[in-house]
């Protein structure tokens, strides 16, 4: 990334042409790609009295894209799929024209009333303009089934999307990539040639440095440049990149809804006060709009 970077803060602040920080979005970025929005949930332990909940909400116009690292969240939604993540595998759910859905420590666990770590990222990946109205699916792809290798000392994994000649099985509707990256020692990443669009890198673990700046875990990357980028991971760290090719269209977002119309938004918000939107089959939960 060299001398094309941000780093993205509370207060971002740029390192060459690099800007750093905290997660998207924030001020003077709001997409990455197609990327408009990372949750970062946990790391955290639940257990008795005390579990992931997280209640019945809707979605237009995006993708989520939930990756866990740690633990099990069990996912249900208004197409009729129920679907427990489990680490390395991937939920992607396609919201379309209107979606909601839950997320909640599985049954099993609250019935055994086990205490487990939960971390991971949840993402949302703007659809293009043709496809922001199209049905809603959902799609799981298990860990196995997506690509892995390793890559000049670092373990690779691709979550979604194309880079580094592979392509994983996830489905995806603009181009974009995710790619996990694990280091065991002090390793340069390089990823000229290999991705191709806006490039942003989360610090999972660990630390990352650009040049003679120390970026640390939790923070994020985002190069100014597209399809360059070359950095340092520290020994036993962790990093995801994901990106892609930037919409010619501006996007609006508000809460849970994204769109290409600033129209559809209101349409959205009004649908939900007035629970007009599908419902998931036999949960009565309803979060109102902020």
């Amino acid at each position: 990334m060299g001398n094309n970077t941000f780093l993205v803060e509370e207060k971002s602040r740029s390192i060459g042409n690099f800007m750093v920080g905290r997660l998207l979005p924030f001020v003077g970025k709001k997409l990455v790609g197609p990327f408009c929005f990372i949750d970062h949930m946990g790391p955290a332990i639940f257990g008795p009295g005390n579990y992931f909940d997280v209640d019945q909400h809707p979605h237009i116009g995006l993708c989520t894209l939930t990756y866990l690292l740690k633990g099990s969240i069990e996912h249900r939604d208004s197409t009729g799929a129920t679907q427990i993540i489990q680490p390395g595998s991937v939920n992607l759910m396609v919201s379309g024209k209107g979606v909601a859905h839950t997320e909640r420590t599985p049954q099993a666990i609250r019935q055994n009333e086990d205490s487990r770590e939960m971390h991971g990222y949840q993402v949302w990946i703007a659809l293009p303009k043709d496809e922001e109205n199209r049905t809603p699916s959902f799609h799981h792809v298990a860990k196995e089934e997506l690509p892995h290798w390793t890559q000049d000392g670092l373990e690779m994994t691709l979550v979604t999307g194309e880079g580094y000649g592979r392509k994983a099985p996830t489905p995806t509707f603009s181009p974009q990539f995710m790619v996990d990256v694990k280091s065991k020692d002090e390793q340069e990443l390089c990823v000229n040639g290999e991705l191709e669009g806006e490039i942003a890198v989360v610090v999972v673990k660990g630390e990352v440095r650009v040049g003679q700046e120390v970026v640390h875990e939790g923070q994020m990357l985002v190069s100014t440049t597209e399809n360059e980028c070359s950095i340092i991971l520290g020994s036993h760290s962790q990093v995801l990149l994901f990106g892609g090719k930037a919409f010619p269209e501006r996007r609006y977002m508000f809460w849970n809804f994204i769109s290409s119309d600033r129209e559809v938004l209101e349409q959205a918000k009004e649908d939900w006060k007035n629970k007009k939107f599908p419902k998931v089959e036999g949960d009565d939960t309803y979060i109102p709009l902020p």
